[in-house]
């Protein structure tokens, strides 16, 4: 039977293997990766990329990255191309055509009606000397020396290969698009992710309590406020403008250091000068301040007027951490 310490080395020497076929892309850029990459963004169409078998699962997740970062398109099995989907494509598309041989019986077929559109063939082959490579107008080298596979047949290190060239396009339109955040949010707006990059903190407050005092209210009533708003904390307001909060852990060393406090009010045993936050701020930016300074609760303002208390529980049920 095979040992735990040799199927660790397996796998070791698997990631070992697609990060070196990765590291010589590098070596294998020329023109053709520049010339292709700006043929796509002074494209007046869509970007349209297709292949077959395991490429044709690499032209998917493609599809999918250039959709998300600002580049429109569309997915083309190459074998359902040849059977009438070839009437998705239009005559400004430029065309990606992913194939580690470039010589499959499909591409063969696939490439020539390609070029009778007239279209911007982009071919991503690991064979330059292959059918593809000879009827593209770009060729993107993603050769590799072998599989991972020990049987140096099931494609590892050249679908590998094939994903990094186009995330390598994908970045690099990105880049010459002057490509956002706040572009990224719009493509991005399920999820956690998109709260990420949409979500401000006043969209927390409408199902939050908004705890409360004076500087003269009595620790009974302060106390109360805390325990009946359940955010552990509240804030201290005169005029509108919040001077200070008042912790559950502050009345706890209240209680440990008095032993009454009959006399004391809220201005006695405030922190003052706490952290705030604008409501229009961003609630990762609000994430980032509890993080950084260790706490749980942020004092939420508008044009200096107390809007309430973010907690970090809230930010925590949205599943933005």
């Amino acid at each position: 039977m095979i040992s735990k310490e040799n199927i660790l080395a397996i796998a070791k020497k698997t990631i070992l293997s697609e990060s070196q076929s990765i590291t010589k892309l590098t070596d294998l850029l020329d023109d053709n990766f520049t010339d292709a990459t700006l043929a796509i963004y002074n494209s007046k169409g869509r970007l349209i990329v297709t292949g077959i078998g395991k490429s044709a699962i690499i032209a998917q997740k493609m599809v999918a990255t250039f959709n998300s970062t600002g580049t429109p398109s569309i997915f083309l099995h190459a074998s359902e191309a040849i059977h009438g989907d070839l009437g998705m494509v239009q005559n400004d598309d430029v065309i990606i055509c992913i194939s580690k041989s470039g010589n499959s019986p499909e591409i063969k077929v696939l490439v020539p009606l390609l070029k009778r559109f007239g279209n911007t063939l982009i071919g991503v082959t690991g064979n330059i000397s292959s059918f593809l490579a000879k009827g593209s107008d770009f060729v993107l080298n993603t050769t590799v020396e072998t599989e991972a596979c020990p049987m140096n047949l099931a494609p590892t290190n050249s679908t590998t290969a094939q994903l990094v060239m186009g995330d390598a396009l994908a970045v690099c339109l990105m880049e010459i698009r002057g490509f956002t955040a706040d572009d990224f949010a719009k493509y991005h707006p399920g999820g956690a992710l998109g709260k990420k990059l949409l979500l401000r903190v006043q969209d927390m407050l409408e199902h939050t309590l908004k705890p409360i005092v004076s500087p003269d209210t009595s620790i009974k009533k302060v106390i109360f406020e805390i325990s009946e708003k359940r955010l552990g904390v509240t804030a201290v307001v005169d005029r509108e403008k919040v001077i200070g909060i008042i912790t559950d852990g502050d009345i706890r060393r209240m209680l440990n250091e008095r032993e009454s406090f009959a006399d004391l009010t809220a201005k006695d045993i405030m922190t003052r000068n706490p952290k705030l936050i604008q409501s229009t701020d961003m609630v990762v930016d609000a994430l980032n301040i509890l993080e950084d300074f260790s706490i749980t609760q942020l004092v939420v303002v508008e044009n200096e007027k107390y809007k309430g208390i973010l907690h970090l529980h809230d930010i925590l049920k949205e599943g933005i951490l």
